[in-house]
């Protein structure tokens, strides 16, 4: 792996993980550096394993952009809908400012009638 492939994939991953967050609507738990950090991370991973089976980039490099770009929006795309929406399912909410958390069984308080 040259210094080229090393900045293509860098490029590819930051492309794809901004683009990512553009197309996503609304706001996502995932944070923005989070989506970027996997972009890139995964952009290598495609250039590690086309390295691996042998695929040596020639001009124009159409192929290796194109699976380097495919692993960084599939680890994107995951990553995104496993952290969900805020406030959404599963997710973990403090009580409001001053508000005590409802009475239940095992809580500890008992329900006033």
């Amino acid at each position: 792996m040259d210094g080229n492939t090393l900045v293509n994939s860098l490029v590819v991953g930051l492309l794809v993980g901004g683009l990512a967050r553009l197309v996503v609507a609304g706001r996502t738990a995932a944070p923005v550096w989070l989506t970027l950090a996997l972009g890139v991370a995964a952009a290598l991973l495609g250039a590690i394993v086309l390295g691996l089976v042998g695929v040596v980039p020639t001009r124009p490099a159409v192929l290796p952009l194109l699976v380097q770009g495919g692993f960084a929006a599939a680890s994107v795309a995951v990553a995104v809908l496993a952290a969900g929406r805020p406030g959404g399912p599963g997710a973990v909410r403090s009580p409001a400012h001053g508000a005590r958390p409802p009475a239940g069984p095992g809580s500890g308080r008992e329900e006033s009638p």
